[in-house]
């Protein structure tokens, strides 16, 4: 009887260790989980401020760019300035030589019409609009009215459209005195 209570006891006790175990082994497996999830916060955190630092450094190099950019803009139209200063003097010249038989007269007009031409060259060209706007048009046009295949309507009216802008913006700039013949 001694015996059996014995292995009783012995088998009590070595379930109820086993059950602490258990609860050790669960209790030390949330700590590890809670300290996995914690490591994997301060990761998302660290690649977060990866991120904002390219960021930063983008619109930094994006602002520089700008800066650069404005500069040109600048240095573009001073030149152009320039060029408008140094092309008048030589143009009047030059309608000087080819006037000097008709007068010093007409040859003060002539250098004051090339300035105003030169004025007028900024810019599109009439040519030019009526070329992109026949074409947009005509596209659109040759889009509906060829309904079995509209990419090739839209191609032939483009077509059309454009050289038929072309010769109307042409015509304006030889009204405009912007094109000569």
């Amino acid at each position: 009887m001694k015996s059996l209570f014995l292995t009783g006891a012995v088998s009590v006790l070595l379930l109820t260790s086993c059950n602490k175990d258990e609860k050790l082994q669960t209790t030390t497996s949330l700590e590890q989980q809670k300290l996995d999830y914690q490591t994997r916060q301060i990761e998302l955190e660290k690649q977060k401020l990866a991120i904002e630092k390219e960021k930063i450094n983008f619109e930094k190099q994006k602002d520089s760019l700008d800066k650069v950019a404005e500069e040109k803009a600048k240095k573009q139209t001073q030149v152009k300035e320039r060029v408008v200063y140094r092309n008048s003097p030589r143009s009047s010249s030059g309608s000087y030589a080819g006037t000097s038989s008709s007068g010093s007269s007409s040859s003060g007009t002539s250098s004051s019409s090339t300035g105003t031409t030169a004025t007028q060259k900024k810019g599109w060209s009439s040519a030019a609009k009526g070329t992109v706007i026949g074409t947009v048009g005509g596209a659109a046009a040759g889009a509906i009215i060829s309904k079995k295949n509209p990419g090739l309507g839209a191609v032939i009216g483009g077509i059309a459209g454009g050289a038929t802008g072309y010769t109307i913006g042409r015509a304006e700039d030889r009204k405009s005195g912007r094109v000569q013949k």
